[in-house]
């Protein structure tokens, strides 16, 4: 007799699947690991093989869950993108390139800010206004995933 499988937490991300980000019916298994230690999954319904990462700021990224959240606390202390390459280690365009990822995705990382690291909402407005400040050129979908932030938004 088969042991039964454990709980998966994660929906499929394939937009051509016909369980995209469903969770009633899902047929997920776990698949090991790739080479960054990020866990990986196969869809049973489009054969397709996908991270528990994919549609994050963290997708594709080689950064440890540590090395983004020491990023994170000095952006919010209002660091610059030298200052926190050389406090790092890092390279100054890592760090520029984080930026915007965190600006597509702020909706997601201010959520992460504000539960995971205790951060206040004050503190989140500070620290979106200092990415707009210090990336000048950021793209459209920067842009529009900071106007997503409002002021004074409190995530559920």
């Amino acid at each position: 007799m088969a042991r039964p499988r454990g709980e998966i937490n994660v929906v499929c991300p394939n937009k051509t699947c016909t369980h995209y980000r469903k969770e009633t019916g899902k047929d997920i298994i776990k698949r090991g690991k790739n080479c960054a230690g990020t866990q990986m999954y196969y869809c049973l319904h489009c054969k397709k093989y996908f991270v528990e990462t994919s549609d994050t700021p963290l997708y594709r990224k080689r950064l440890s869950m540590q090395q983004i959240e020491v990023i994170c606390k000095l952006l919010v202390e209002k660091n610059g993108i030298r200052a926190i390459s050389r406090i790092t280690g890092h390279n100054k365009n890592t760090v520029s390139d984080w930026l915007e990822d965190i600006a597509e995705h702020a909706v997601q990382v201010q959520n992460f800010l504000i539960h995971d690291l205790g951060l206040s909402a004050y503190e989140c407005d500070e620290l979106w206004t200092s990415v707009k400040k210090t990336k000048r050129k950021l793209s459209v979908q920067a842009l529009n995933g900071l106007d997503r932030v409002k002021y004074g938004y409190i995530p559920v």
